[in-house]
């Protein structure tokens, strides 16, 4: 299984396409952490878990960043087991978030402040990550 950190500019460009506009994309992440975050040996860096930099460190720069642009937390859970999995797939936590729109999470991720603040988080702390981009569907 292909371990995956990094968004694909190219794809997180062509997905916009698969959404209408003005609606709402829930984005399913499955999250490794790293058993120690890594951020190249950077100056100011103290060690400490990849779950804690992604929780303190991550996911309040998110937050920051996202605050006036209406995006939620809908779900944050613990894996205790992988039921139906590929043998050896193992993910820690999973985080669903909902964004008002694509275009929304596009310029969130795409933004100068994410980039700088918030991604070197992300990166130093994960060691395998999914993001599947989901629409709700009506019954």
């Amino acid at each position: 299984m292909e371990r995956t950190t990094e968004l694909n500019a190219i794809i997180v460009s062509a997905t916009e396409q698969s959404f209408p506009a003005d609606t709402p994309v829930y984005m399913v992440n499955l999250l490794r952490y790293k058993e120690h975050a890594d951020y190249d040996n950077a100056a100011g860096t103290s060690p400490c878990s990849g779950r804690e930099v992604y929780f303190q460190r991550y996911a309040g720069w998110f937050r920051k960043i996202a605050a006036d642009k209406g995006v939620k937390v809908l779900f944050l859970g613990s894996v205790s087991a992988g039921i139906a999995v590929p043998e050896g797939e193992q993910w820690d936590d999973i985080v669903i978030v909902e964004y008002p729109s694509y275009a929304t999470f596009r310029q969130i991720v795409e933004s100068e402040e994410y980039l700088a603040d918030a991604a070197p988080h992300r990166k130093a702390t994960l060691e395998d990550w999914r993001l599947i981009a989901t629409s709700r569907i009506e019954l």
